[in-house]
């Protein structure tokens, strides 16, 4: 198991304390959630801290969803490729057995 580290990060002007396993995904991650906060606030300026928290991470869970599903599809495309392959394999193997 790999040893936890304690890191300070900085999102929306608030800092958080956090373990982490890895320093620089967990500063990557705090930089996409600060990013995605600042322009949900530039797009709803007047809206409270919990709104453009919530609405923040709605568009992140959107992101996700949609890349899960791009990957899905490349699962499937993949998938179907490979059973091609395997069959044209057995296919020629068949043909050139004597």
């Amino acid at each position: 198991m790999t040893e936890k580290k304690k890191l300070k990060l900085k999102i929306f002007d608030k800092e958080y304390s956090l373990l982490v396993e890895n320093e620089e995904i967990a500063t990557e991650l705090a930089k996409y959630v600060n990013n995605v906060m600042t322009e949900t606030k530039e797009e709803l300026p007047d809206q409270p801290t919990e709104t453009i928290a919530i609405i923040a991470s709605l568009n992140i869970a959107y992101d996700l969803f949609v890349e899960k599903n791009k990957f899905r599809e490349f699962s499937i495309q993949a998938t179907d490729k490979i059973k091609k392959i395997k069959l044209l394999l057995n296919d020629s193997e068949i043909i050139s057995s004597p």
